[in-house]
């Protein structure tokens, strides 16, 4: 696995849940348009909760242990610092923007 100079020593990665060992942690991962499977990244603790709500779990992961994550769960490419649409985020955040797009197509339909 091959990663950038300039990634940061550290990586705020999210979790699917809040656990108190990092080591029973789940990491989260998302599908690529094209199929492939992304681990998500981030490069500071406010660039996660801008990119995946406040409430999302996460834990600090040395850069140089990607390469363990990797061997022990493949994935296709690390996406660094991404904005996920708060109606597809996990968590309180995520089930409140899509109930609110189903309010406004119910508003929609009722017109």
């Amino acid at each position: 696995m091959q990663l950038p100079a300039d990634y940061p020593p550290v990586l705020y990665v999210p979790t699917a849940a809040v656990v108190a060992r990092p080591d029973d942690a789940q990491l989260e991962y998302r599908k690529t348009k094209d199929g492939r499977k992304a681990l998500l990244a981030y490069s500071a603790l406010d660039r996660l909760h801008a990119g995946m709500g406040a409430t999302q779990p996460w834990l600090v992961l040395p850069t140089v242990q990607l390469e363990t994550v990797w061997e022990a769960d493949k994935f296709d490419t690390v996406l660094l610092d991404v904005e996920i649409p708060p109606e597809h985020r996990n968590g309180p955040e995520g089930v409140a923007a899509r109930a609110a797009m189903g309010a406004e197509g119910e508003s929609e339909r009722d017109e």
